[in-house]
């Protein structure tokens, strides 16, 4: 049985790095990453997360959510 982590953005509330960047900024792995011209982020090297919930607290748009999954 495995366990990973699972980030979501809420793409319809993001905002992004030029209206926010909360995420961007509190990450102490660097999960979340600029979009090119999409003003929303992305996230990049998602397995690294450590479940510190900075990024959660600090959008203010309520648009991330983190999840524990588990496969058997």
């Amino acid at each position: 049985m495995g366990e990973f982590i699972k980030v979501e953005i809420n793409f319809s509330r993001c905002t992004g790095i030029k209206g926010c960047g909360g995420c961007v900024r509190v990450c102490p792995v660097n999960i979340f990453v600029e979009n090119g011209s999409n003003p929303a982020v992305i996230l990049e090297n998602e397995d690294e997360c450590t479940l510190c919930n900075l990024c959660v607290g600090a959008c203010v748009h309520d648009a991330i959510t983190i999840r524990r999954l588990y496969e058997e």
